[in-house]
């Protein structure tokens, strides 16, 4: 490629779209002149023009709330006829036009895995949700049953088919939902976001299993992500979009030679972390008071033991990263240090209080449990005014730094899953705690909002906050955290 780093977005757009085009296949997505606006009269989409040959598999990603699931909504149908938009260009799907077609025949056409997979698990068991798409297409019972089996192995989680939806991780859920997706065979997949919930170890199952179906099958994918770093070695092309346009789009190889341009729209390249990961560096707090005290503690849903005698000190100030793979007992641990838990045996002190108001603050790794005001700013707002606090100056700093202070009068239902879980962590933070909890803060952020709401709360934690972070991204653990710490099947086995 000839452009240099300076290269402005747009010449670069004109001169890359389409340049990976295969025209030894047929145009199975058409965009042509897309504009897509919200009752609201936000323009979430801007004259798109966008062509995908059947058999490609290509990375759609842009900061959060550029239009990524705005664009993915139209393939399927759900915008216009489920959420209320005002559509004007020609879309054409699998020979379909989705504007005119029903959500039930784009449906056999077009699979989507969703931002939250609990807006599309509503079955009692894994093995009846990942079944129930392929009942739904009128399959003959035995070819149910394979497709099924090969869906749950396809991802590694056989050994939950039996397991109530409810009982799940984060990640187990982000799994189910893609087998139950995956079951269905679709001629065409859309994933929103499908590696945020998961460990590193099925991060690489399902981008394996993926690229077989794309090679193998022909199946045509698209993958909406924010961790470039993490699908760019699979896919045949990259798409940017900001702004609800596309402005960048060619062969993965873009991802490093435009890094500087891409950077600065807030996408994250690879090598973005590279140098940042550093060995445990001691600090005052080894030896400081300890705020968080958990002791043999022992925990279990009905007859499934989650945590198996865990013990663990955080002292006051320390930033604390809890890792381990999906199911692991992370969100368990982080509930009962809550209080929204209580344990089976073992005793866990707050400040050395083991019940009672402990100025804990919890975000939780899906945001919409815990957003229930109509606007951005009414939400974060709420907790302060609820104790009669007098807190404008701090309102406004907690909305700049996790940079809402452009959505303030915007409807919270609205936001992005991105917005949505900044708005979450200004919610929390507006409350001032003491020991900040922050389950999987990283989903749905693009890189920019990321640093910036991190770098955030490691300010906080120079002014004192203990800061407890659970994440599956170990590069924002080894940039944020002092110490790391790994449970393992409920039990802590490494730090």
């Amino acid at each position: 490629m000839s452009e240099g780093r300076n290269t402005s977005v747009p010449d670069l757009a004109a001169k890359l779209v389409g340049a990976v085009v295969n025209v030894e296949h047929p145009t199975v997505i058409a965009l042509e002149g897309l504009t897509v606006t919200y009752a609201t009269g936000e323009v979430a989409l801007r004259d798109v023009n966008l062509r995908v040959q059947e058999g490609e598999f290509v990375l759609i990603t842009g900061v959060s709330g550029c239009g990524k699931t705005t664009l993915a909504r139209c393939l399927n149908g759900l915008i216009p006829h489920l959420v209320s938009a005002r559509v004007e260009g020609r879309i054409e799907v699998a020979g379909l036009n989705p504007l005119e077609c029903e959500v039930r025949e784009m449906a056999a056409h077009v699979g989507m895995v969703f931002q939250v997979p609990e807006t599309q698990l509503f079955n009692l068991t894994v093995e009846e949700e990942v079944a129930f798409g392929c009942r739904n297409l009128g399959l003959p019972p035995d070819a149910a049953a394979r497709r099924t089996d090969f869906a749950l192995a396809a991802v590694g989680i056989e050994g939950l088919r039996r397991r109530a939806l409810h009982q799940l991780s984060g990640g187990e859920k982000q799994l189910t939902a893609i087998a139950s997706v995956l079951a269905m065979q679709p001629r065409i997949m859309i994933l929103d976001e499908p590696l945020s919930n998961l460990d590193a170890r099925s991060v690489q199952r399902v981008m394996n299993v993926l690229t077989h179906l794309n090679r193998a099958m022909g199946m045509t994918l698209i993958v909406i992500e924010h961790r470039t770093h993490q699908v760019s070695e699979f896919v045949d092309r990259v798409v940017v979009m900001e702004r609800g346009r596309l402005v960048l789009d060619g062969n993965p190889q873009i991802l490093r030679e435009q890094a500087p341009v891409l950077t600065s729209l807030g996408v994250r390249v690879p090598g973005a972390c590279e140098g940042c990961s550093a060995p445990f560096r001691p600090s005052a707090t080894e030896s400081g008071e300890v705020v968080v005290s958990v002791h043999d503690v022992r925990f279990a849903y009905r007859t499934r033991s989650v945590l198996d005698g865990v013990s663990l000190d955080v002292r006051r100030g320390e930033f604390l990263a809890l890792v381990g793979d999906s199911g692991a007992g992370k969100t368990t641990l982080a509930h009962l240090i809550a209080g929204v838990l209580k344990p089976a045996s073992g005793v866990i002190r707050v400040n050395g209080h083991a019940h009672g108001e402990h100025r804990v603050g919890l975000l939780l790794q899906n945001p919409a449990e815990q957003l229930f005001c109509d606007k951005v700013e009414e939400e974060v707002r709420f907790g302060p005014e609820n104790f009669g606090w007098q807190q404008d100056g701090l309102i406004e700093e907690v909305l700049e730094r996790t940079n809402l202070q452009g959505l303030r009068d915007r409807e919270v239902h609205t936001l992005s899953r991105g917005q949505q879980q900044r708005l979450s962590l200004a919610s929390v933070l507006a409350l001032k705690p003491e020991v900040l909890i922050l389950d999987e803060p990283t989903l749905g952020q693009d890189w920019g909002s990321l640093t910036r709401f991190m770098d955030f709360v490691k300010d906080l934690q120079a002014k004192g906050t203990t800061v407890i972070l659970i994440t599956h991204d170990h590069d924002i653990a080894a940039r944020y955290a002092d110490r790391i710490v790994c449970l393992r099947e409920g039990r802590l086995v490494a730090q």
